[in-house]
């Protein structure tokens, strides 16, 4: 682990954990975090020992509280437009990663941190965390993908809702909307990201993350198509050497042993 790092890393086994390391500006989202989350998650896309991914911030204060106002208020339309495109990009990165990307939440999630959790596949949250898309009261929009994310995580209703009043939203009602899968009520966000981790990272690599790719691109298509998609990606799992040894030890009533190939 880096101690200077923007973005620290750490690696337990086959799960990696990414924390953003920006306490003094609550983990603000700045262009060098941004591009430094998305080399960290290449390399971690290239290693076939790392099976899962946690996310989080240090401090304990926030996961991240948002973009960095001060680099924001500087740009011109232009560098917005790409400023906007640079954290879209990460979803973009985190969505071809091939493995699951969990966010682990204490604290403050606002604006583009909030949208920074959207684009994980699984999010665990403190109590104590606070989800917002502040940015209308700032006199901007969501950039980093929260219009688009959100709507389809909660609906489009509650999305409008949030965005347009910049309603804070507590852990409870977060995860009866969907917002997040679990709320740590006896450990931390990143013990029961940990534990999570560790149970994804058991199950067969390579079905882990041709599941996620039928479910997300699936989710923009017509039914049809997304299972003609499905039924694709069925044909190319079942050629795999996973496949063979989670249906022979199925048989044989022993563990299987998945390799990610």
């Amino acid at each position: 682990m880096e101690a200077n790092s923007l973005v620290l890393l750490s690696v337990d086994g086959m799960v990696a954990t990414l924390t953003i390391n920006r306490p003094d500006k609550l983990n603000a989202l700045n262009s060098a975090v941004i591009a430094e989350l998305k080399r960290q998650l290449e390399l971690l896309d290239a290693d076939p020992a790392v099976r899962v991914v946690i996310l989080t911030g240090s401090g304990g204060k926030a996961f991240v509280a948002g973009a960095d106002i001060a680099e924001m208020s500087s740009l011109s339309p232009q560098d917005a437009q790409q400023f906007a495109r640079e954290g879209q990009a990460l979803g973009t990165v985190i969505d071809d990663l091939g493995k699951p990307v969990i966010a682990a939440i204490e604290g403050y999630a606002f604006g583009g941190g909030c949208e920074l959790a959207l684009m994980c596949h699984l999010r665990v949250a403190s109590p104590k965390a606070v989800f917002s898309q502040p940015e209308v009261g700032l006199g901007m929009i969501p950039g980093f993908g929260g219009t688009q994310r959100l709507s389809r995580l909660v609906g489009e209703g509650r999305a409008i809702e949030m965005i347009t009043t910049c309603r804070r939203v507590d852990a409870d009602t977060a995860f009866a909307w969907g917002l997040v899968n679990r709320v740590a009520r006896d450990q931390s966000a990143l013990e029961v990201a940990r534990a999570l981790a560790t149970e994804i990272a058991g199950q067969a690599p390579v079905a882990v993350g041709l599941s996620i790719d039928a479910i997300r691109t699936g989710s923009s298509m017509p039914l049809a198509d997304a299972l003609e998609y499905e039924a694709a990606l069925f044909g190319l799992v079942c050629s795999s050497a996973d496949m063979k040894e989670g249906t022979s030890a199925f048989s044989e009533k022993r563990k299987p042993r998945f390799e990610g190939r």
